[in-house]
């Protein structure tokens, strides 16, 4: 079994990818997202390990984005995570001296509040990991501070300046894992469809959604995206309570479908608690 993840080692994505994997698995890094995805649709990986959402910045639209348009994999399985970032700065600097703060956007974000007050005169900086922002960090002109998680400074060598730095204790990624099928009934799943509608007219949600309503299914997330169509028009993913092979669920999603435009299950898998979902 080989498990892409979203590299270099040292990521919150190794992290969650070596959760997922068994000890007969080999873990891959790729570059991208993308590159991540279509590991698994080439043949050079068997499942994918990609981050979707997190709980204080929200989606993570290229994942959703490439799940709506550009792959038939299914979500088989979710990870959710603990994220703790630390801050590592450069040797022979101070944080008074620091003029550029490197890591992920994600990451840069869910530390705003702590960046604005240890390093007010520092410059953030996208990277393209956490555990990249290491290197970028080690090779800046500027004195430089980074971003990353515990097992990146240990992968590297670096000394950490400070611990849990997340501007919320609470801080977590839901990571899904991607593959051609999705999950068995357990009898404690969920689904995750995404729909749109020819027309906009007023009622069309409210009534696509009365699918799962009248049959008592709950639904566990909606959030839209832009079509990439037009200009006002949207893409709704839900999370809903239930397998796909459960009949009451089977009945609500074919009412759905009746009522869309676009209509994709993007996947069945255990719900978080489960002995096989987190």
């Amino acid at each position: 079994m080989r498990i892409a993840y979203l590299g270099p080692r040292g990521t919150y994505s190794e992290e969650a990818a070596l959760r997922h994997a068994s000890r007969a698995s080999e873990t891959v890094p790729f570059g991208t997202i993308a590159a991540v995805i279509e590991a698994v649709e080439n043949g050079a990986a068997d499942q994918a390990v990609v981050p979707i959402e997190n709980s204080l910045e929200g989606a993570v639209t290229h994942t959703t984005d490439l799940l709506i348009h550009s792959t038939d994999l299914l979500i088989r399985r979710e990870i959710v995570l603990p994220i703790h970032h630390c801050l590592l700065v450069q040797t022979g600097f101070g944080l008074p001296l620091v003029r550029v703060v490197y890591s992920h956007p994600q990451a840069l974000a869910q530390c705003r509040g702590y960046i604005a007050e240890h390093l007010p005169e520092a410059e953030p900086v996208a990277s393209l990991s956490t555990a990249g922002a290491v290197k970028d960090m080690g090779s800046s002109a500027r004195p430089a501070a980074a971003v990353t998680s515990r097992r990146a400074a240990e992968i590297f060598g670096a000394k950490i300046f400070d611990h849990n730095i997340e501007d919320s204790a609470s801080n977590k990624t839901r990571f899904v894992v991607l593959a051609r099928d999705d999950a068995e009934r357990t009898g404690r799943d969920k689904t995750t469809i995404c729909f749109d509608f020819t027309e906009d007219a007023a009622g069309t949600l409210h009534g696509t959604l009365g699918e799962l309503a009248t049959r008592g299914i709950n639904m566990l997330k909606i959030e839209s995206r832009p079509d990439k169509r037009s200009l006002g028009r949207y893409i709704f993913l839900v999370d809903i309570e239930g397998h796909r092979e459960d009949g009451v669920v089977r009945e609500a999603l074919r009412g759905v479908r009746d009522r869309a435009a676009l209509f994709r299950v993007l996947g069945s898998y255990p719900r978080p608690g489960n002995s096989d979902g987190s």
